[in-house]
């Protein structure tokens, strides 16, 4: 069953370039229209099914926060059907919903009737609360006199325990310090597993991927990707990266000369001709990629690898124009597409000669693979030029390389971390009294 149905929404917003020419339209003193239309958000259509968590991302200004906003109840919508079904609770910005001169105390009961919770149930539930938020006595004071984090402490442990159905989080969590963020990401996963509806809007893309069953990118308030999150992520990337070509990013320090290409004919060197997958492809063309492959010990290409492995990842490109700093790397990740680590020749200061139009480079990144838990991961390849700091995108493939890693030895978590242990036990026994006592 869905729990949230969005068919064709627009949002729009009239902008008046002065205060008094609203007044002026609305009684009909104006010689025509007064205002421009701005849409928020424009023929916008998604479904999420209950118990499934939605992940918005998209640059400021894309509408994610109006999409939250009418979810939530507190706007209307211009145009288009919205329906949600079940009780929601809602983290919008900073302030949304409390009363600065209500103590914290009040402000929990006052929320709870907002959400249709009488006096009774929140008196049950206000222990909860303050354990959660763990503020002490500045639940007895005006919340006007709390800190940001204090502020967003009282709104998170109020918004996850009046028993919602639905829970819309908008970036409130990023305000909190690390300890508070992850109690809340421990209690949204709880709340996953119990079969809540979460709709999350956040510029943490990692936590999207890892967190999130869909996903939705917006730009300039239109839908344009809906779909797995790994995929919706570097569908946002491509859009960054193309962007940032377009408009210029920041200035980098010239990278150290490693002097590390050796200049041989075709024929001598190694190239690499193989893309065993293309999940999405970006760039401006002045180069493309050709292969990527991961190679072991022997230099034989293989699929399978285990933790502390050395091995090579091979990558090969083309030039169809003259290109002055060129660059080749990778980016290795989870099937999450969460990004584990990445290299490139730039980063590591062995800077490229330049090279001429239709020339080949390959570069080979030894590495011992790290204990990581078993299962599979990916690589991207990437050719650019310029700089680590600024640099234009000729060719990226998602995933163009997906392998299997397995492990030796039982590991917990993520990865295995080479550990020491020095373990002291007492000399003498000690009095059981001691003990029990």
């Amino acid at each position: 069953m869905a729990a949230i149905k969005v068919r064709h929404l627009s949002k729009r917003y009239r902008i008046y370039d002065r205060p008094w020419d609203k007044l002026r339209e609305m009684v009909g003193l104006g010689s025509g229209r007064l205002h421009r239309d701005f849409w928020a958000l424009e023929d916008v259509s998604f479904e999420l099914e209950a118990g499934h968590t939605l992940g918005i991302i998209g640059q400021n200004g894309s509408g994610k926060s109006t999409m939250l906003q009418i979810l939530a109840g507190i706007m209307a919508q211009t145009r288009g059907d919205c329906f949600v079904n079940g009780k929601v609770s809602a983290l919008l910005e900073l302030g949304s919903g409390f009363n600065p001169e209500f103590t914290g105390r009040e402000n929990v009961f006052m929320n709870g009737a907002i959400l249709g919770l009488d006096k009774h149930r929140m008196e049950q539930r206000f222990d909860a609360i303050a354990a959660f938020a763990e503020i002490g006595d500045f639940m007895e004071q005006p919340v006007k006199t709390y800190s940001s984090g204090m502020f967003m402490r009282l709104a998170f442990a109020v918004a996850v325990n009046v028993n919602p159905d639905i829970l819309l989080v908008d970036e409130a969590l990023s305000v909190g310090d690390l300890i508070f963020q992850h109690r809340c990401m421990h209690r949204m996963n709880h709340l996953r597993e119990i079969g809540k509806t979460i709709v999350l809007v956040t510029h943490d893309l990692e936590a999207v991927t890892k967190f999130c069953d869909l996903a939705l990118l917006l730009d300039g308030g239109r839908l344009i990707e809906q779909g797995k999150p790994d995929m919706v992520v570097q569908k946002y990337r491509a859009l960054i990266f193309e962007r940032e070509r377009r408009y210029g990013g920041f200035d980098g320090a010239a990278e150290v000369s490693g002097g590390s290409a050796l200049i041989r004919s075709e024929n001598e060197m190694p190239v690499t001709r193989s893309i065993p997958n293309i999940d999405h492809r970006f760039g401006s063309g002045e180069a493309v990629l050709l292969g990527v492959e991961l190679l072991d010990e022997r230099g034989t290409a293989t699929s399978e690898a285990v933790g502390g492995q050395k091995v090579t990842i091979r990558v090969s490109a083309q030039f169809r124009q003259d290109v002055d700093q060129p660059i080749l790397g990778y980016t290795l990740r989870d099937r999450l597409g969460v990004e584990l680590s990445g290299c490139n020749t730039s980063y590591v200061g062995r800077a490229l000669p330049p090279v001429k139009k239709g020339r080949i480079i390959t570069s080979d990144f030894h590495l011992t693979l790290p204990f990581l838990a078993p299962g599979s991961y990916s690589v991207s390849p990437a050719v650019a030029k310029g700089s680590i700091l600024h640099h234009d995108m000729c060719d990226w493939i998602d995933n163009a390389l997906v392998f299997s890693l397995w492990s030796q030895s039982l590991i917990y978590g993520v990865l295995r971390m080479d550990t020491d242990v020095q373990s002291y036990v007492s000399q003498s026994a000690v009095d059981e009294q001691q003990i029990s006592s």
